[in-house]
C-alpha cells in the first residue's frame, strides 16, 4: 500500500490555484478536465516530492472544481488539516503573510504554525528538523480566528 493523495473540494479555482501555488508553493503537476461531469482535478505536490509525483502520482494534493456549483463546502470537526514540513518555519510565515496570507497560529515556538485556504481547510506548516528558538514578533503574536 502507497499512499496517493488527499482531496480537497474548491468553490474559485483561480483564488485556491493562486493560494496554493503563488503563496504557500506547491507545483501543479497535472490537471484532468472532465466535460462531461463538469468538474476539474488539479493536482499539487510540494517542491520537494515534484519528481515523485510525475513518476508515480504520489503523494498529492488534489483540488476538486465542480463547474458552476453553488454547494457549500463545510468542514467539520471530524476533518483535522494538512500538514507540510518547511526549511525556516519564520521565513515562510513573513512570505504568507507578506502575500496576505492570515497566520491563524503564529509559530510561537519555533517548529509550527497554522494557516487556512480560501475554502477554510486548515494547514499546518512544521519546522523540518529542530524547532528554532523563539523569537519577536512571532513569540508573542496573538492566534487569529481558529484552525
Amino acid at each position: 500500500m502507497r499512499f496517493a493523495h488527499t482531496m480537497v473540494r474548491v468553490k474559485d479555482l483561480d483564488a485556491s490555484l493562486d493560494f496554493y501555488v503563488n503563496k504557500l508553493g506547491l507545483i501543479e503537476t497535472r490537471r484532468d478536465d472532465y466535460p462531461k461531469g463538469k468538474f476539474t482535478l488539479v493536482f499539487l505536490a510540494a517542491p520537494a516530492d515534484e519528481k515523485s509525483s510525475r513518476e508515480t502520482r504520489a503523494p498529492d494534493l488534489e483540488l476538486t472544481y465542480n463547474w458552476g456549483s453553488d454547494e457549500v463546502y463545510e468542514t467539520g470537526r471530524s476533518w483535522g488539516h494538512l500538514a507540510y514540513r518547511v526549511k525556516d518555519i519564520y521565513a515562510t510565515c513573513q512570505r504568507l503573510m507578506d502575500a496576505g496570507v492570515t497566520i491563524n497560529r503564529p509559530p510561537h515556538d519555533g517548529h509550527m504554525a497554522f494557516i487556512k485556504s480560501p475554502d477554510d481547510v486548515s494547514i499546518e506548516l512544521i519546522q523540518d528538523g529542530a524547532s528554532l528558538e523563539p523569537q519577536e514578533p512571532w513569540a508573542s503574536m496573538k492566534n487569529t480566528g481558529t484552525w
